[in-house]
């Protein structure tokens, strides 16, 4: 690894880290027109169809998998992409994108906790300072600091729709680790897109309140334009930026670049004249500094090999 090339991961991570900040405010807006089915749906639809015409144009290299792998790819592909987004579009409904992109961010916390069940190893002591500081950040923000909330368990809806789909995504990203040896990156990529929009797809059907085509139709631009940049910059480009730099520098300092994600949902929040409270971006200041101050030793590692 170079230094330009170091570089050139590191500008591209924070831009997915900008593209993912900014869909929190921006898909809250868009569930003013649509539902949250129908955005994800159409998410999954608009990154398959993309993904697969740059395939198509580019080709691929060639791989072979066993029933066995191609089910266990499918399933983790159907429960993380299709769980991440149904538990975030559904929970924006109910919650603000700043509280949102604050439990997205504990993502690689939890992802290292998965690791540590799965591997039948204890945490390191920075993880769980990691867990304690980041946790306390985020129970503040999501109990509005009022302690009696956490007491008596009373938090928001979507709070803990979009806390359910941090998890899925997080089982996801433990598990691609591996997958990543069987598969190249664009074709998991395109299979997770494909499964998500066939499970969006059958909860739709079973949901007759719910009308993808037609909601969509009668969209404004504006909401059209919500739709698309979620689908275009929010998916096919995140994805593809961040499975890049984690190529690139590795997963342990990639996952540092997680943390941007509130910071540019505030901001986007803040220009489209969405709430932003003081105890919010206290929150979210507890949060990376949990999550960041252990992981530096990782991060002037990576930089001294460079």
């Amino acid at each position: 690894m170079n230094a330009s090339s170091t570089t050139k991961a590191v500008v591209l991570l924070i831009i997915c880290t900008f593209f993912w900040g900014s869909c929190f405010p921006i898909g809250k807006h868009a569930l003013n027109e649509v539902h949250a089915l129908t955005l994800v749906f159409w998410r999954f639809v608009i990154a398959a169809i993309c993904l697969a015409i740059y395939l198509k144009l580019i080709g691929s290299e060639r791989f072979v998998l066993t029933v066995k792998q191609w089910c266990w790819v499918i399933g983790v592909s159907a429960v993380g992409v299709g769980g991440l987004n149904l538990g975030l579009f559904t929970g924006l409904e109910h919650t603000e994108a700043t509280n949102g992109s604050l439990i997205m961010a504990l993502s690689p916390l939890m992802t290292a906790l998965i690791a540590c069940v799965a591997r039948r190893t204890l945490p390191t002591l920075p993880q769980c300072f990691s867990l304690v500081v980041s946790l306390s950040g985020v129970l503040m923000v999501i109990t509005n600091g009022h302690l009696e909330a956490l007491l008596n368990m009373a938090f928001n809806q979507g709070d803990k729709m979009i806390f359910s789909g941090m998890l899925a995504w997080s089982f996801y990203t433990y598990c691609s680790q591996g997958i990543s040896r069987w598969i190249p990156v664009i074709p998991y990529t395109l299979v997770g897109m494909v499964s998500g929009a066939a499970v969006i797809g059958l909860m739709c059907l079973a949901t007759p309140e719910v009308k993808p085509f037609a909601e969509l139709l009668g969209s404004s631009s504006v909401g059209l334009i919500e739709v698309a940049y979620i689908g275009l910059f929010g998916t096919v480009a995140g994805y593809l930026l961040w499975l890049n730099g984690v190529r690139e520098l590795g997963s342990p300092t990639a996952a540092l670049f997680f943390n941007f994600v509130p910071v540019f949902a505030v901001l986007t929040a803040y220009l489209m004249g969405q709430a932003v409270t003081q105890l919010q971006l206290v929150g979210i200041a507890i949060v990376i500094l949990g999550l960041l101050v252990p992981r530096l030793p990782v991060f002037r590692k990576a930089t001294q090999a460079v």
